[in-house]
């Protein structure tokens, strides 16, 4: 199954559900940070609209709260987000790299990771 297209709220859910675990809207409405907090139909209304692309479902029911899962895993949200970055530069890693190193946020510890999973997938290829 191809993994459903997340907007940037969409992905502050998902980040919620991944982090609390199974949550009722109102524990994911307040898991965001006090300003900016959207409001809570808002994370209804969405939450909802995620149910419907699958990235989320309804495990039970607490009284009157319904209790959501994520359903995509964090991986394959990443990937799916890394993939759309690198359609957009035409499958250029180089470009992603150069501002990983210019803003510094690629560290040497993960250039050696890197380095460890390249030596890996060559082993096996």
């Amino acid at each position: 199954m191809a993994h459903p297209k997340l907007t940037k709220l969409e992905l502050q859910i998902m980040e919620a559900l991944w982090t609390l675990g199974p949550s009722c809207i109102r524990d994911v409405q307040q898991f965001f940070p006090a300003e900016g907090r959207p409001a809570y139909t808002t994370v209804q209304t969405t939450i909802y609209r995620m149910e419907g692309k699958e990235a989320v479902r309804r495990v039970r029911k607490i009284s009157n709260a319904h209790i959501f899962e994520a359903v995509v895993s964090r991986e394959a949200a990443q990937s799916r987000l890394i993939d759309d970055l690198l359609g957009l530069l035409g499958g250029r890693t180089q470009p992603v790299m150069a501002h990983l190193i210019d803003s510094g946020k690629l560290t040497l510890e993960d250039v050696e990771e890197a380095r460890k999973t390249l030596r890996k997938l060559a082993r096996k290829g």
